[in-house]
């Protein structure tokens, strides 16, 4: 198949798709190895976004692919489709996605651990937005589980992989790490990773749910929707 109509076929399932597909399904359709695909795509979306008069973008994953709006014109698409600003996080649960990010898979008593608070409204709120997931669980008593972060995570911050993440503004030696309000918490050790009892329950979810100082969820692209 030339690489020409390879191209129009992505393009195509793409954007009809609205949401990221998997390599291995665009393997069959290129009839093409999965490992091929993957760097095929990879090339086409270095091609296909160096076009500046273009609205939207074509974003490799780790796993995956998708095309996307470009940040710039979100304010255009909101008015055009009549979309209202929504799908913001609180600083409690741009909190517990840090600490996941930078340290997945993990329990939730690790995350409360760092938090020095009860955390489950936080969690069950990002699993909803599908920002993170249950992953497994930790091979201890009472089997926990695990969390980590999704390709919803990756695509709502505008980054491919998790490499891309900024560094960490930890502190190995002291076993310290900065939370985004700026506050320097102690980082449990890995002998701390059993689930325990949460104790008396906070008002957590009073913060979540009426925190005025509220961070926008979207930092980059929107999906390129097809019709129905």
């Amino acid at each position: 198949m030339e690489r020409s109509e390879m191209k129009r076929i992505c393009e195509a399932v793409l954007f009809a798709a609205g949401h990221a597909v998997t390599y291995e399904r665009l393997s069959l359709l290129l009839e093409i190895s999965e490992r091929e695909t993957k760097a095929f795509i990879a090339e086409y979306a270095h091609e296909y976004n160096s076009v500046p008069e273009r609205g939207i973008q074509l974003v490799a994953y780790v796993d995956s692919c998708q095309l996307c709006t470009k940040e710039d014109y979100i304010d255009y698409i909101r008015a055009a489709l009549g979309i209202r600003r929504g799908g913001n996080l609180s600083n409690s649960s741009l909190e517990v996605l840090s600490i996941i990010a930078y340290h997945q898979p993990v329990t939730r008593s690790f995350i409360e651990q760092v938090r020095g608070i009860d955390s489950s409204y936080a969690i069950g709120a990002l699993v909803e937005k599908g920002l993170i997931e249950c992953c497994g669980k930790l091979d201890a008593p009472g089997r926990p589980s695990l969390y980590a972060t999704t390709d919803d995570f990756l695509r709502c911050f505008g980054l491919t992989s998790l490499e891309e993440l900024p560094e960490a503004q930890a502190f190995a030696s002291t076993g310290e790490a900065v939370l985004p309000s700026g506050e320097v918490v102690s980082l449990p050790d890995a002998g701390m990773l059993e689930e325990k009892s949460t104790g008396e329950p906070t008002d957590e979810s009073v913060d979540e749910e009426e925190n005025s100082d509220m961070i926008p969820l979207e930092n980059g692209a929107g999906v390129a929707e097809s019709g129905e």
